[in-house]
């Protein structure tokens, strides 16, 4: 069953919700058979799989793109579309793309910041929205923990109220102290996604590539469940040995000839 809008907030206090991102086919349709009730196709793409610097560089055809892909991988999950970078800087234009990310594929969008006007008008044409505060990536100057002092987290808090009140049906907290994350969850009616947030929010989300160790780098509040990098590694080095040494793809014929 495709969660919606509505279920995901019955889940809220009850049941935790498991989140991961996901980029491309074969990775959706494997997070799709674990039962990953929610997968955001984030614009963190940029970073883990494009090479980028920042996620300022992720345009809205990178995402459709990614959509599409993960979305033809898992038909049957809720699929969230991030809005790139000056995608959303006024209510138009945030509908313009968010229609094109759903058209692609996505059940709601995702947006940074407490832009109030642009939730609002997204939620009244039928768009579901994701909100996100705490760190913003695609405007912080730094990716340091926010919220470390009484007027950041006052602020914070601030922004999950309105972010709230203006219609987000879920949101994502990044990177902040856990205790801010336990006062934001327990102080609204929405259920809270953590990233680098404590243990007391509604749910947690994890980049793939951080979840796989697939990559050079990865932040100090995820996890590694693997380390795909050294297998690839192994994997290149094992298939340019048979070459050098002539046995592939000879070895391949043989094993088909005993078949």
């Amino acid at each position: 069953m495709k969660h919606s809008p509505r279920t995901f907030q019955a889940m809220k206090g009850h049941i935790p919700i498991a989140m991961l991102t996901a980029y491309i086919c074969p990775v959706a349709r494997a997070l799709e058979r674990a039962g990953i009730p929610v997968m955001l196709v984030g614009d963190t793409v940029g970073m883990v799989e494009m090479g980028f610097e920042s996620t300022r560089e992720v345009t809205i055809e990178h995402m459709i793109y990614h959509v599409g892909a993960v979305r033809r991988g898992a038909p049957d999950t809720h699929i969230i579309g991030d809005l790139p970078f000056n995608t959303d800087r006024d209510p138009d234009t945030a509908l313009w793309h968010a229609r094109r990310l759903i058209a692609a594929g996505a059940d709601s969008v995702k947006l940074e910041g407490a832009k109030q006007d642009v939730i609002r008008h997204l939620v009244a044409h039928g768009i579901a929205v994701v909100g996100h505060t705490g760190l913003t990536p695609q405007t912080a100057k730094s990716f340091t923990k926010v919220g470390r002092t009484e007027q950041e987290a006052q602020q914070v808090l601030a922004d999950a109220l309105a972010i709230e009140e203006a219609g987000a049906f879920m949101l994502v907290l990044e990177h902040i102290p856990h205790a801010l994350g336990a006062r934001i969850t327990g102080t609204l009616r929405i259920p809270t996604i953590g990233i680098g947030a404590g243990p007391d929010c509604d749910g947690q989300v994890l980049v793939i590539n951080d979840a796989l160790g697939l990559g050079d780098y990865w932040p100090p509040f995820s996890r590694q469940y693997a380390y795909a990098s050294q297998t690839l590694e192994q994997v290149a080095r094992a298939f340019a040995g048979e070459v050098a040494a002539k046995e592939f793809p000879d070895n391949i014929i043989r094993l088909a000839g005993k078949a």
